[in-house]
């Protein structure tokens, strides 16, 4: 069984599409960043914990995923299908454990990641509020209506605003109300059932 690469998003971008749900040309201007971020991470700690020692990091020869490439696809390939960690391994070509230490390492790098692209989750209304502001801005800018973006005008004062989707990560439409037929009970029916004991039952 062969093992995934990032080269194979070059020349299968559907495959990558199937397994992490990003596009190929969404993922190019995350590398640069990420492999940033997993330098910086590498350079004052260990794959396996500990801070790491005087000498540097340099990725071996043998190292299953030697790009940041292969580290990114690694990545979201685990955060969109979520298999067993031996199964994300098998697939790149890793065993178990260093799976399980490589995703505990990359994680924290892909947070680090998003905070410099200015894609990480806000911890405040105040931080979202400003956030939308400057999508509403960049979209005035361009002469483009944000679809399903309300603008300032719009949203009631003090309503917190929405924060633009990353590329990251995929999000879902608030969902509408159902539209299949409630049942109706008479009020007197439930009252009665609820008053009616549970015939008894006698064991042996």
């Amino acid at each position: 069984m062969g093992s995934l690469r990032g080269t194979d998003s070059q020349t299968r971008p559907t495959e990558v599409l199937d397994l992490t749900r990003v596009t190929v040309e969404a993922c190019r201007p995350v590398v640069p960043p990420f492999e940033a971020a997993f330098q910086a991470q590498m350079a004052e700690w260990r794959l396996d914990g500990p801070r790491r020692p005087a000498r540097r990091y340099t990725t071996s020869q043998n190292c299953p995923l030697p790009t940041p490439e292969d580290r990114l696809w690694f990545l979201l390939v685990y955060l969109q299908t979520s298999p067993l960690q031996g199964g994300q391994g098998r697939l790149f070509g890793l065993g178990q454990s260093k799976a399980h230490q490589g995703l505990h390492l990359w994680l924290v790098v892909l947070r680090a990641t998003r905070r410099t692209l200015g894609e990480a989750p806000t911890r405040s209304l105040t931080a979202g509020a400003m956030r939308s502001k400057g999508a509403e801005a960049d979209a005035a800018a361009l002469g483009v209506a944000a679809e399903g973006l309300p603008t300032a005008s719009d949203r009631p004062a003090g309503a917190p605003a929405a924060a633009p989707a990353s590329p990251l990560v995929a999000t879902l439409a608030a969902h509408g109300v159902s539209s299949a037929p409630r049942s109706r009970r008479n009020k007197r029916a439930v009252i009665a059932g609820r008053k009616r004991a549970p015939p008894a039952t006698r064991c042996g």
